[in-house]
C-alpha cells in the first residue's frame, strides 16, 4: 500500500493528474485536478490510496494527509463510492461537510452528485462523531492560465465528477460571466453554485 507519491506533475486533464517519479508515470484520480500544475521544476507530495477490484487497480490523489483520511471515512459508509467520494471531497468545503455531517443537515449532503437522501442519512449515521480528528482545511496547489480554456476544463471536470450535463449548463453562463480566471477557480466557484442552489 501506498502512503504518498513525490514526483512531477506531467499532465493534469478534467479527471486525473499523471505524476511522474523517477520517470514512471503514476495516473491519479483526483477530486479536483486542476489544484494542479504541470512544472517539470517543482516537486509535489501527493498522499495516494490504492483501490484494488476484480476487473482493475486505480489510484487516488489527495494534497495532504487528512484529505485522504476523509476520503477513507466516506468509503466506509454504504452506498458511497470512490467517484461519490471525490465529487464530495471536489467541493473542497471539508469544514462545511463535517459541519453538516454532524448536524444531520441531510439536504446539504443530498447536494452532491449521487447522493440522494438515504445515502446522505446513512453519511450522517456512520460518521457522525468520528470526524473531529481531521483538520477541515485543505490548502489548494496553485494553478496557472486564465483563458476560456480553463472554464471549459472546469466544466470538463465538472462531468468527470459526476455532475450532469444539465447541471452544468445552468452554471455555466454565470461562470462566463466571471472576470478571467485559473482552471481552479473556475471549478471552485462552479462547486460553491452547485452545492449552494
Amino acid at each position: 500500500m501506498y502512503e504518498y507519491l513525490t514526483g512531477f506533475i506531467s499532465a493534469v486533464t478534467p479527471a486525473y493528474v499523471v505524476l511522474d517519479v523517477n520517470g514512471v508515470g503514476y495516473l491519479l484520480q483526483t477530486a479536483n485536478p486542476y489544484r494542479y500544475h504541470e512544472d517539470a521544476t517543482q516537486a509535489v507530495t501527493i498522499y495516494v490510496y490504492q483501490a484494488v477490484r476484480e476487473t482493475e487497480i486505480n489510484l487516488f490523489g489527495f494534497v495532504d494527509f487528512n484529505e485522504k483520511q476523509l476520503f477513507l471515512k466516506l468509503l466506509n459508509v454504504s452506498g458511497i463510492g470512490p467517484k461519490s467520494a471525490l465529487a464530495i471531497l471536489a467541493a473542497e468545503d471539508h469544514e462545511g461537510l463535517v459541519n453538516a455531517i454532524e448536524s444531520k443537515d441531510v439536504t446539504y449532503l443530498t447536494k452532491f452528485p449521487g447522493i440522494g437522501k438515504k445515502t446522505a442519512q446513512q453519511i450522517v449515521l456512520d460518521l457522525q462523531g468520528k470526524l473531529a480528528d481531521l483538520g477541515a482545511v485543505i490548502t489548494p496547489v496553485a494553478s496557472t492560465g486564465s483563458d476560456n480554456a480553463d472554464l471549459a476544463d472546469a466544466l470538463a471536470a465538472l462531468t468527470a465528477l459526476g455532475y450532469s450535463a444539465n447541471e452544468v449548463k445552468k452554471i455555466d453562463k454565470q461562470l462566463a460571466d466571471e472576470p478571467s480566471q485559473t482552471t481552479d477557480q473556475y471549478l471552485s466557484k462552479a462547486l460553491r453554485l452547485l452545492t449552494n442552489r
